[in-house]
């Protein structure tokens, strides 16, 4: 029966109960979506609240990221141990050369002993130094792995309200805030705990009271450092934040270099990276402030110290109480003192910022990810994926009642969605833009989840295959047809590595790709530059379309597989086509009609739903749209499509894209006549 309607029930209920449906499916299913905001969104771009389950949770990260290594940093401790130990002993060494000196004994001993401290302390601390800073390296590489391995595994859905410039902020920038935290930070600060107690342990054995002072003195100025510590803290989650947000901006133009050029944009482009880059140094520059503040603490404490021990220890000499050499003794602890007491501050605005980055990374660890990596095996393993699928039997998919939105905000791409694709053979999805077509594709990849119906492959929930073995079965060729930097035989291989060279060389020459390969003098070692661009459009889409049969799919999905070809490859992709449609299922998107007119069964889709199904010549004689856009790109003659008064026009609520890519005749694209009899079989088919 020709253009058979599919997809509609009956009710005047249905849009309302379809639209509960979706919204309470995606409240339940869409965990990972709380507290985001707008498309940009996830929690990663909004500023964060510094919470007590906040600064826990940033603390708990950062210190698994030291627990790897606690042994490597208790051997780093004990060093810097030994050496602050030789540091401590110099004042005492000191005392007793100038003891020496007073009772007019050899100073050979002290001085010997003086300087074998020095160089045993330079040494250890050099060494201890060497490996907390190696240590430093391990846990910021471990921390790249880490959110690299998490990001790769997050939800695309997920994925897609990110922004790419302030992923990578977060991998570079942000884990290099980690290596200031363990280097400058953890390292500086072991060893300044180590000095600072044996500091005030060998001023407590001296003078009791001078040590008073000294320590009045240190915690008065340390609470108000312990006041600015948040500020800092704030001001880096901030700092970092605009770093992200520059580097965003700055890739917005980078991915489209070309098309800024051809618009002339570059001074609009230029401006508004400059902006971005102006508020990440304002930030920075209030970082700088309190960080400021916090360091010229430590120096101001010392200094009062230094007075108050030197006019009271003054006093104490001129009565008798202190000895002149137990001063000189004191002074110099005291200004060992200084320096961890402003390593310590250092260390710690170092580590609020490390902090900062923590809680930056902990947003992306904090996405959900899909169920493959949430599943991990013994010791953290992600199952491996599976290998491709061979040659076994194709598989068919149906679509039941399907309804989708790609969130709670967005309007709904698919109600009561329902259709078949038979195993084997070609099938074809045809519409307007927007109509949803391309959204098919991506739930059958599972890259999003419906919300209510069913989506079966083979006979199986979606929902029900492991989420590898699934995408193992598909061969996916997006409509962009991406291609990666590296070699062409890089990208052919990308998603069968272990594919033969003659399987290789089998799909150069189906997808016409073996003139490419002779015309480069490196052949498939060439590199092909970012993102393709020493391909041409047509040239990467033959590519992605090798790259897919290479995986030997069950189902093969092209969406727009031919929308960059000229007449003549598009022809022969045709062919190449209907050749793997004899031994696999192939699921095709299309806006040029004359790539599927042969096609065993064409659904065609209209604003989120299924308007008819059947056969190229079922469709032309039952419905109304596709006649019309057959009647556009020359499939059928234009009176055959004529409709009365009042009924539909494609061109009203489909949108511009509703004629696909066609352009007048008059420009040679996309023609194509049927035979005279009636059949619409076409005959003829030029494209530029």
């Amino acid at each position: 029966m020709g253009g058979r309607q599919e997809g509609r029930r009956p009710g005047s209920g249905q849009a309302g109960a379809e639209r509960t449906k979706v919204t309470e499916s995606q409240r339940t299913e869409r965990t990972g979506d709380a507290g985001q905001d707008g498309p940009a969104g996830p929690a990663v771009e909004t500023a964060v609240d510094a919470g007590a389950a906040g600064r826990v949770g940033s603390w708990r990260l950062l210190l698994g990221y030291v627990r790897p290594y606690r042994g490597v940093l208790a051997f780093g401790g004990v060093l810097s141990l030994v050496s602050s130990l030789a540091g401590l002993a110099m004042p005492l060494l000191a005392k007793t050369v100038i003891d020496a000196f007073g009772e007019q004994r050899s100073l050979a001993g002290p001085v010997l002993g003086l300087t074998a401290a020095v160089i045993l302390g330079a040494a250890v601390g050099a060494f201890g130094r060497y490996v907390l800073e190696r240590m430093g390296e391990g846990i910021v590489f471990s921390a790249r792995r880490s959110l690299v391995d998490r990001m790769l595994r997050l939800r695309v859905s997920e994925v897609d309200r990110l922004k790419p410039g302030d992923l990578l902020s977060r991998v570079t920038s942000d884990t290099t805030l980690l290596r200031a935290v363990f280097t400058d930070g953890i390292v500086e600060s072991v060893g300044a705990v180590f000095m600072l107690v044996g500091a005030i342990v060998m001023m407590a054995l001296m003078d009791g009271f001078l040590l008073l002072v000294t320590l009045v003195i240190l915690v008065l100025v340390g609470g108000l450092v312990g006041l600015v510590m948040p500020r800092i803290q704030r001001a880096s989650v901030e700092a970092q934040a605009s770093v992200g947000e520059m580097g965003a901006v700055l890739d917005r133009v980078l991915q489209a270099f070309r098309t800024v050029k051809a618009s002339g944009a570059e001074d609009r482009e230029i401006a508004a990276v400059g902006e971005a880059a102006r508020r990440a140094r304002d930030r920075g520059v209030a970082v700088a402030w309190w960080t400021s503040i916090a360091g010229i603490s430590a120096w101001v404490a010392a200094q009062l110290a230094f007075v108050a021990v030197l006019g009271i220890g003054g006093a104490r000499v001129a009565s008798g109480a202190l000895e002149v050499s137990s001063l000189i003794a004191f002074l110099l602890y005291l200004f060992y003192l200084v320096a961890p007491v402003g390593q310590l501050v250092q260390g710690a605005t170092q580590v609020q910022g490390g902090l900062a980055a923590v809680r930056r990374i902990r947003e992306v660890e904090e996405l959900p990810v899909e169920e493959a990596a949430a599943r991990r095996g013994p010791g953290g393993a992600v199952p491996p994926a599976a290998e491709p699928a061979g040659r076994a039997a194709p598989a068919g998919v149906v679509f039941e009642n399907v309804a989708f939105r790609y969130g709670d905000d967005r309007p709904v791409v698919h109600r009561d969605v329902s259709f078949t694709v038979p195993a084997g053979g070609m099938t074809a999805l045809v519409g307007p833009s927007g109509a949803g077509k391309s959204t098919v594709f991506a739930l059958l990849e599972r890259f999003y989840d419906h919300q209510a119906g069913t989506i079966a492959v083979d006979g199986r929930d979606v929902r029900e295959w492991p989420l590898a073995e699934l995408r193992a079965a598909l061969g996916y060729v997006e409509q962009d047809a991406p291609v990666l930097d590296g070699t062409l035989r890089e990208n052919l291989v990308f998603a069968a590595p272990d594919v033969t060279e003659a399987d290789l060389r089998r799909v150069l020459g189906l997808t016409r790709l073996e003139d490419l390969v002779a015309r480069f003098p490196e052949g498939l070692e060439t590199k092909v530059g970012h993102r393709g661009v020493m391909l041409s459009g047509g040239e990467r889409q033959r590519v992605a379309i090798a790259r897919a049969l290479l995986r030997r799919p069950r189902l093969l999905l092209l969406d727009e597989a031919t929308s960059q070809l000229d007449a003549v490859n598009e022809l022969r992709l045709r062919e190449v086509i209907a050749e793997v449609a004899r031994e696999t299922t192939v699921l095709v998107i299309a806006h040029r009609l004359s790539t599927v007119t042969r096609a065993e069964r064409i659904v065609v889709m209209e604003a989120g739903r299924v308007r008819a199904a059947g056969t190229h010549e079922e469709l032309l004689a039952g419905d109304e749209l596709y006649r019309e856009l057959a009647a556009t790109q020359f499939l059928v003659a234009a009176e055959d499509a004529a409709v009365p008064t009042g009924e539909h026009r494609a061109g009203e609520d489909a949108g511009e894209d509703a004629v696909g890519e066609v352009v007048p005749a008059a420009e040679g694209t996309a023609v194509s006549s049927a035979a005279a009899d009636g059949t619409g079989r076409e005959s003829v088919s030029v494209d530029s």
